[in-house]
């Protein structure tokens, strides 16, 4: 489980000593011996952490676990990789990027690009079975990331972060709001995005504080994929 950006791993790889995450790890050991299908890949469970190093960071955008079907979870919450199909929360995403931005949804779902310019894109549970939504849920992943947004809060000034739905908001108890930004809404899936999510703003929003705070804003345009 270590396998972790530099960056990051100086900041919080001393919490997979705990006996949790060594229970977690024998768990997700022990699930892979019978036969379960673990998303995502483990080379890639840490891959938002990669793209975007712990003093890169300038917004954290927070997904409950990773997609379940076969080929969508690449680590990066709410994104799929090369030649997936958006999924319908993250096409909700785009109607509202557009709404908010005007710019047009691209014909793929990798949000990459993103997390290069300093996006976290973090699930509060880092794994999940072939088929079955929150599956690792209780299992230790969510002491691991209120960890990680807990060094965020302390340790970094003037961030972004949007939490979408109840499950994400529970980490706003963590963040300091006199110090950084913290945007609301329900969660983009098709069951509540029509109740608040399209309309919210926050992409704009999001842009507004960086600015205002001598940061340079994310370009929320994907480019194409070669």
């Amino acid at each position: 489980m270590l396998k972790l950006e530099a960056s990051w791993k100086s900041r919080v790889g001393d919490y997979f000593d705990r006996p949790d995450m060594q229970a977690l790890s024998t768990y997700l050991r022990e699930r892979r011996q019978a036969g379960a299908v673990i998303y995502p890949p483990g080379p890639e469970m840490f891959a938002a952490f990669e793209h975007a190093p712990f003093d890169a960071v300038k917004v954290v955008i927070l997904g409950q676990d990773p997609y379940h079907g076969p080929g969508q979870a690449h680590g990066l919450s709410f994104s799929v990789p090369a030649g997936v199909r958006p999924p319908p929360s993250l096409q909700n995403i785009y109607k509202e990027i557009q709404r908010d931005l005007a710019i047009t949804p691209p014909g793929h779902g990798c949000l990459t690009y993103w997390a290069d310019q300093g996006v976290l894109l973090l699930n509060s549970v880092l794994t999940v079975e072939q088929g079955e939504a929150s599956s690792h849920r209780d299992r230790g992943w969510e002491g691991f990331t209120d960890r990680v947004v807990a060094e965020l809060d302390a340790h970094r000034e003037h961030l972004v972060f949007m939490l979408w739905g109840s499950y994400a908001q529970r980490k706003g108890r963590l963040i300091d709001r006199s110090r950084h930004c913290v945007l609301t809404s329900v969660h983009p899936s098709p069951l509540s995005a029509h109740r608040g999510f399209i309309g919210c703003g926050h992409f704009s929003a999001a842009n507004h504080y960086l600015q205002a705070h001598g940061q340079a804003p994310i370009d929320w345009q994907l480019p194409a994929l070669r």
